[in-house]
């Protein structure tokens, strides 16, 4: 059996979408120059509608001036998927990790999201499932979380949306995932009680250590700049 890998994880609070997507990048780069330690990004995003290479704009069902009038921006993105909306209260994970030769397989990498959401969900009490059809993780009360990817060289980017305490009304701008008629959940809804977004981040980190078999280490921005940095220095020596 292999050891486990090691992976930092980082939760980074609000965090404007297009910042994490810049900051995915880099570490994205980093690690096909070499940088051989995985990441996972945790982070909320301000209100942000994003489209995947999948969809289109026809699933955002209000003006322009509806969106600004509610501070949402929007992006079209290279992740999968169709439509979906960010915001306070919705735990956003960013894995760039390199997949080994066991974990090669786009299907087994989604079926791992969403176990790892549906472990989460579980040390909650919140009965959840998979869809047969659609990505995603669900609840009785509708979709909890969203996932959509992008993998090039083995090297994963973007991630699921798992909405803890999400305002939902902001999923009625869309037609969520692309899904007509689907409805959508979050933790709070379903419990009907406060959750908190740090709380539910500090256990994700602990599932995604065993779900992935990765060796989780928490590390600030800061750090994780120094150790990227370093490698690069340590290459351009060698």
């Amino acid at each position: 059996m292999p050891e486990p890998k090691p992976c930092y994880a980082l939760f980074l609070g609000s965090m404007q979408y297009e910042r994490a997507l810049r900051l995915q990048m880099r570490i994205s780069e980093a690690k096909k120059r070499g940088f051989v330690d995985d990441v996972l990004l945790l982070v909320e995003h301000p209100p942000t509608i994003t489209l995947g290479r999948n969809g289109t704009w026809s699933h955002l069902l209000v003006p322009e001036e509806t969106l600004a009038a509610r501070g949402v921006v929007r992006c079209e993105v290279d992740r999968g998927g169709d439509i979906t909306y960010h915001g306070p209260g919705q735990l956003v994970g960013y894995p760039i990790l390199e997949l080994r030769n066991h974990e090669r397989d786009v299907r087994r990498y989604m079926r791992d999201l969403e176990e790892l959401i549906l472990r989460v969900l579980n040390l909650y009490g919140i009965r959840a499932t998979r869809h047969d059809d659609f990505t995603g993780v669900w609840t009785e009360g509708g979709k909890i979380a969203a996932m959509g990817v992008h993998i090039s060289r083995w090297i994963t980017r973007h991630g699921f949306a798992l909405n803890v305490s999400t305002d939902l009304s902001f999923f009625d701008l869309i037609v969520p995932c692309g899904i007509s008629g689907a409805r959508v959940a979050s933790m709070a809804s379903v419990l009907q009680e406060p959750i908190e977004v740090d709380e539910v981040a500090h256990r994700l980190i602990l599932s995604f250590g065993t779900v992935f078999e990765r060796s989780m280490t928490i590390l600030s921005e800061t750090d994780l700049y120094c150790r990227i940095n370093g490698h690069a220095q340590q290459s351009a020596v060698a």
